[in-house]
């Protein structure tokens, strides 16, 4: 179970209330400040926006995965949010983005950034696994069913 250590019901925020990427992003930036009080705000959103200015990290149906390294942070933090309302992310799909996993991480995690990632990637494809957490309303029921559906792939895969 990686995503239970990467992500935590604290750092979910289950109605962002930004409705433009940018103000998104730095909203969820926020969530990183709220759990960590020592991270710096400005250099995690400057390796957001550098990432995201290569590419839009909204990679469709309604999700978003944007991300970032930087120099004197150890191992990799994400958080969650859930946007009611959906923002436009300049997604491939062209499509809102409703849920979106925000993750951070020093250049020296590289390996554990991308397994991050890809568990995530095969969280998404589960069937139901979107509407379920559509359907949850608190921050702790979101985080029990993206560890119910990752146990489904350990126990598979």
């Amino acid at each position: 179970m990686i995503l239970g250590q990467v992500f935590s019901p604290k750092g979910i925020n289950t109605h962002l209330e930004s409705t433009e990427k940018d103000e998104v992003l730095e909203e969820m930036v926020e969530e990183f400040i709220t759990l960590d009080p020592s991270l710096n705000r400005s250099v995690i959103l400057e390796a957001i926006l550098e990432r995201e200015s290569k590419l839009s990290t909204g990679i469709g149906h309604g999700v978003a995965v944007p991300h970032g390294m930087t120099s004197g942070f150890s191992g990799v933090r994400g958080v969650i949010g859930i946007s009611r309302e959906g923002v436009d992310f300049d997604s491939l799909d062209k499509a809102p983005v409703h849920l979106i996993f925000m993750l951070i991480s020093g250049p020296q995690d590289c390996e554990y950034h991308l397994q991050i990632i890809k568990r995530l990637a095969q969280v998404l494809e589960l069937p139901g696994f979107m509407e379920t957490i559509a359907s949850k309303t608190t921050a702790q029921d979101i985080y029990d069913a993206l560890i119910q559906f990752e146990e489904t792939i350990v126990v598979t895969a």
